[in-house]
């Protein structure tokens, strides 16, 4: 994926000999003679980097004032000033106005290459370190241990260097983007640009705009730098991430299928041919919204080629714990928070919560907690269940949090003790997402007797989960007809793969 390197001087044997030099060298080169070339050619396709002459006949704006304006606009650009008879005043005013360096003819093959690879490395290394610091928590990590994740991880690295259009299925805050960014970190573009395009509560008008380029200001002759460049240019030799998908209108999902299937846009009334790849991602059920007529199926085929399911907090529970200290750690580093240790009896609620908004509404909470129990007289004393969120201790079941409508000193020993471990099993039920094997493990209790146990204290478990044990000899068992494989899917959900 070659750069594109826009070269400016009024003298076209220079500007043939500069651009012959690029292309043996391995860039894409375009040229112009004047301000007004420059801008067509900008409008056209915003180039790498600009190899630009001062000293410009017949243009309206010198190599100076296009040099301001473009700075303005796309302040990363990289800019080299030449010229064959400038001063040092001349070079130090374009260095102040942002040029990456100044070269005075006549230069030589490799202080040109030199400079214009430095130049283009400086530039992705800001465009980096602008993103790293947009963001607070690493985004290009799954924390977790879970088959769950596992076998998330296991597919990314499967779909990561084709050039498959994903699309990614979860709900709110569970880790579509990171998965998209994790997609993006181990394809062969991971050293272009990855761009997040999220149309929610955007009117037609503006996602047109933003996605597209605006074409009306085009067609009317208004300055390239009326407007900004367009996502699917910016995400050009990289990849596209576009969030809630099911949000788009249908005059949108008409130009976004003609582009999947030429990928071009029309700007300046010339088509753009891009080079992008395309992941999004939805919590709405798409195929409800076909039926509705609200999505085109033709277009979802084209987009759901490859589709991955990133399961909600709720299902993983055995992974807040890590998760925890991830975050802990994250927020130590970059927020400044003391790095604290979260009391079993704290993950346990944590656990026994159902996380609504999944890994963000943790993460968040996390940092609450952090901010708002600050380590008294400098010691970084574990974080007790009491000091997480009250929205999380009242809608956790929780055994250090007792039903207080129930006054167990005046009731018989029997009873006091049936309340009591009705309380303490539903608790480890819930922490544990109703999985026998592992709430008996933790319990102390043998599997067939916890079973008993439920039953008696009236404990609904309709989603329990089997457990190892159990689902080892169910799959050992003769009785492996369509049945009771059905039945062995709707009691283990992801393992039913190992039927086969």
């Amino acid at each position: 994926m070659a750069l594109d390197i826009l070269v400016v001087d009024d003298e076209a044997d220079i500007r043939d000999i500069i651009s012959d030099i690029l292309k043996d060298e391995g860039f894409s080169s375009r040229t112009a003679a004047n301000s007004t070339q420059v801008f067509k050619a900008i409008s056209e396709k915003t180039p790498s980097a600009i190899i630009l002459d001062i000293w410009l006949q017949g243009s309206e704006l010198d190599g100076l004032g296009i040099l301001e304006i473009v700075k303005k606009q796309y302040p990363l650009m990289p800019v080299i000033v030449i010229s064959g008879h400038g001063t040092i005043e001349t070079a130090v005013s374009a260095i102040k106005m942002g040029a990456y360096d100044y070269l005075e003819k006549p230069f030589t093959h490799d202080k040109l290459m030199i400079i214009l690879k430095r130049a283009c490395e400086a530039a992705k290394l800001r465009r980096e370190n602008i993103d790293l610091r947009s963001k607070v928590i690493d985004k290009t990590e799954f924390v977790g241990t879970s088959s769950i994740v596992t076998k998330l991880k296991g597919e990314i690295e499967k779909v990561a260097p084709t050039s498959g259009r994903v699309m990614i299925h979860g709900g709110i805050g569970s880790g579509k983007e990171l998965t998209a960014r994790l997609i993006h970190k181990k394809s062969k573009r991971n050293s272009g640009p990855f761009i997040v395009f999220s149309p929610t509560s955007m009117s037609t008008a503006k996602i047109q705009q933003e996605l597209f380029g605006d074409e009306e200001k085009q067609q009317e002759g208004a300055s390239v730098f009326d407007k900004r460049m367009s996502v699917l240019e910016a995400a050009h030799n990289g990849t596209l991430y576009i969030d809630e998908i099911g949000d788009l209108s249908l005059v949108i999902q008409n130009k976004l299928l003609k582009f999947l299937k030429d990928q071009t846009i029309i700007k300046s009334n010339k088509a753009i041919k891009l080079d992008v790849r395309l992941i999004t991602s939805s919590t709405k059920d798409m195929q409800t919204e076909i039926s509705q007529g609200k999505f085109r199926q033709d277009l979802y085929f084209r987009l759901n080629v490859v589709p991955l399911y990133v399961a909600s907090l709720a299902d993983r529970k055995e992974d807040i714990p890590m998760l925890v200290k991830y975050f802990v750690n994250q927020l130590s580093k970059f927020s400044g928070l003391k790095e604290r240790d979260f009391s079993e009896e704290a993950i346990a609620a944590l656990q026994a919560y159902n996380w609504p908004g999944n890994v963000r509404q943790l993460r968040n909470v996390i940092e609450w907690t952090l901010i708002m129990n600050p380590p008294v007289s400098g010691v970084a004393e574990k974080i007790k269940s009491d000091m997480l969120p009250p929205d999380v201790i009242n809608n956790s079941v929780n055994i250090s949090k007792p039903d207080t409508n129930l006054d167990m000193m005046s009731m018989p020993l029997r009873e006091a003790r049936e309340v009591f471990e009705r309380q303490y099993l539903s608790a480890q039920m819930n922490r544990f997402n109703n999985n026998i094997s592992k709430t008996s493990t933790f319990v102390g209790m043998e599997r067939s007797a916890l079973h008993r146990k439920l039953k008696m204290l009236s404990i609904h478990a309709a989603n329990t989960k089997l457990g190892e044990k159990e689902f080892d000899m169910a799959l050992s068992s003769r009785a492996r007809g369509p049945g009771i494989q059905l039945f062995l899917k709707w009691c283990h959900g992801s393992r039913i793969e190992r039927l086969a």
